[in-house]
């Protein structure tokens, strides 16, 4: 869906009469996209100026899990024994998105491998190591496990499954990316890009025929106007703007937890609509409440309200979210047996209550007691076989749940901690030039990161990795491209 959004009003070139602050690449924005852009503009040749609101770098990259969704034969891929090619990444990104642009993700596929080279080159290295487990983060510094739905029906069927999640080595659920932002930062200094902190974009310039050439910045009560040949912009999503969510995403501001920064406002998404850029794929949010690990929970079963199992319980955790979100409620129920009742490493799910009978269980959970005793008999039967007739559940996540006493766990709305973010945003081509509804580019204007529409859009086809991993990929490619591409003399 492309959709146009009332953005920021848009200032006239001639705005810029007597301004002689100028720069050939201006970016908007500090975190892994707006860095990757600025070091890459300025590997270029390029003069390079980066506008950050907060007092440090990083803004919504450091809350992330420091997972990249790399693949096609990387270093970390080959070490572990598990091949790759860049054709399959795509053919799997393919399955997974409701639009694909073939374009961007052939070109993210296929330049995975090199992309996996110039992030170690900032400084760290990928563990040599694999995670077999399901987690939505590997619990130490094993450099790579699936985080996606690689081995899940139907897509282990549409592309030959491989782990692309590559976690930087630092333990943790958010230090990993901390690091490569400290490094980003260092990279970026020492190519000699300006960073100007507490500074925020304010609006852009613009010439009669549509032409970005500017900016208006602002830091606390001073303000100002800076020539550029390029904006890039790389200022995050919406999921903190009230106002914007609730006119495209409204499920992220019904009992959620919203996972951003204060500046991920969707202030740069609004000054690429003023300047003309076209916005794709504004009603898909990212929402997840996961209940792995352990991985033993798995082999359970979920339920919704009428005793029905209704997704294969070995999908990503987002996956298995997305399905609960339209069961009658939003509700649904993980249910495992004594052999199988863990409680959740990650504290989202909570822990409803134990039952001898199913009978109990089905009365205590008010599910129809012939609806739940006859789902999980079928489950346990096909399960013996190593067998999921329904929905495909592969083998090594089935066991039968028939060893009282029976526990469950709440996957509702409003009972688990469901969190998420936003994947709508400026449209772009494969250089992360901005783009008009008719295709046609706005000259000057580029976009990167959460500020730019997800290859990847549908909220069940994410995986975890594809923020880090295509902001940075495509930030490189609107610096380096806006860099190259204009003139060298700012007007």
């Amino acid at each position: 869906m492309t959709v146009r959004e009332d953005g920021e009003t848009l200032l006239d070139a001639a705005d810029l009469a007597g301004v002689g602050d100028s720069y050939d690449v201006v970016v908007v924005g500090f975190g892994i996209a707006g860095g990757c852009a600025a070091l890459e503009a300025a590997r270029a040749g390029a003069r390079v100026l980066v506008l950050e609101r907060a007092a440090v770098p990083g803004g919504t990259t450091c809350m992330a899990g420091g997972h990249f969704y790399l693949g096609g034969g990387t270093a970390v891929q080959k070490a572990t024994g598990h091949d790759d090619t860049a054709e399959a990444m795509y053919d799997f990104l393919v399955s997974v998105s409701r639009e694909p642009d073939h374009a961007k993700i052939r070109a993210y596929c296929e330049g995975s491998v090199e992309h996996f080279d110039w992030l170690e080159a900032l400084g760290f290295e990928f563990e040599r190591s694999y995670f077999a487990g399901k987690a939505v983060i590997q619990p130490g510094t094993e450099g790579l496990m699936y985080t996606a739905n690689e081995k899940v029906w139907p897509y282990l069927n549409q592309a030959t499954p491989a782990p692309r999640g590559h976690k930087v080595p630092v333990p943790g659920d958010t230090q990993g990316a901390k690091l490569v932002m400290d490094l980003l930062r260092d990279r970026v200094e020492e190519a000699g890009a300006e960073v100007r902190y507490e500074t925020g974009a304010t609006q852009l310039v613009a010439t009669e025929a549509g032409e970005v050439v500017g900016l208006k910045w602002r830091k606390f009560q001073e303000t100002g106007l800076v020539r550029a040949n390029a904006v890039v912009l790389a200022a995050g999503g919406f999921v903190m703007n009230a106002d914007m969510v609730a006119k495209y995403t409204p499920a992220l501001g019904a009992k959620l937890f919203t996972l951003g920064s204060t500046y991920d406002d969707g202030l740069g998404i609004r000054l690429g609509a003023s300047a003309g850029a076209a916005l794709e794929h504004m009603d898909q949010p990212f929402i997840t409440a996961p209940f792995y690990p352990p991985s033993l929970l798995v082999k359970g079963l979920v339920v919704n309200k009428d005793g029905q199992r209704f997704v294969a319980e070995d999908s990503y955790h987002a996956r298995t979210s997305y399905h609960v979100m339209r069961q009658r409620d939003s509700a649904a129920y993980l249910i495992v047996d004594s052999n199988h009742a863990e409680r959740p490493s990650m504290p989202l799910v909570p822990f409803i209550d134990g039952w001898e009978t199913v009978g109990e269980m089905a009365e205590g959970l008010g599910i129809p007691t012939d609806a739940l005793r006859a789902t999980l008999e079928r489950y346990n039967t096909h399960a013996a076989r190593g067998e999921d007739p329904d929905f495909h559940k592969q083998p090594e996540w089935l066991a039968p749940q028939d060893t009282g006493p029976w526990a469950a766990y709440n996957l509702s709305l409003g009972k688990a901690l469901y969190a998420g973010f936003t994947l709508g945003g400026i449209k772009t081509t494969v250089d992360g030039q901005a783009q008009r509804a008719d295709g046609s580019v706005v000259p000057g204007l580029y976009a990167a990161g959460a500020c730019a529409s997800a290859i990847a859009q549908d909220g069940q086809g994410y995986c975890s990795g594809l923020q880090l991993g295509e902001g940075s990929f495509f930030g490189r490619r609107a610096g380096r491209h806006a860099a190259v591409s204009r003139r060298t003399d700012p007007r």
